[in-house]
């Protein structure tokens, strides 16, 4: 059997959670496996490091620091808006908003303003991943 190795291309079905079981992603419900180069910065560090050495048809299951998954939290990622950006919408703690190209999170409202927090939402969080290796692959097949 051959063995994940760095520069593989590999498809992985998983499902990834908090540590208190809520399941944030899963590629079982969309049906399809994730295809990714091994190695290649695609992933998050941890889940790329995690699939190397795994044959077809093996599960693992990995719990990632956030030095291994979205990292830390940044404060320089933590803006006060102008409520005004919002137009008519009402913006709601703990709601996420597309505003342009950036997806934030809303996390305090005043009367004239927003704090809307621009790191990922799983930022600061350990993840525990489920990983399944469907298929593995040399890039020049």
């Amino acid at each position: 059997m051959k063995k994940v190795e760095k520069g593989h291309h590999v498809m992985v079905h998983y499902t990834g959670k908090l540590l208190d079981g809520t399941v944030f992603d899963t590629s079982y419900k969309r049906g399809e496996p994730l295809h990714f180069a091994v190695g290649a910065g695609q992933m998050i560090k941890g889940f790329d490091v995690a699939v190397e050495g795994m044959i077809v048809g093996e599960k693992k299951t990995v719990t990632l620091p956030p030095e291994e998954a979205y990292g830390h939290a940044r404060e320089d990622l933590i803006h006060e808006l102008e409520r005004k950006v919002f137009g008519d919408l009402e913006p709601v703690v703990g709601q996420r908003y597309m505003l342009g190209q950036y997806p934030i999170t809303v996390s305090k409202v005043t009367e004239t303003h927003v704090i809307a927090d621009l790191n990922h939402e799983l930022a600061g969080k350990t993840l525990v991943f489920e990983i399944e290796v469907v298929d593995v692959h040399d890039h020049h097949h």
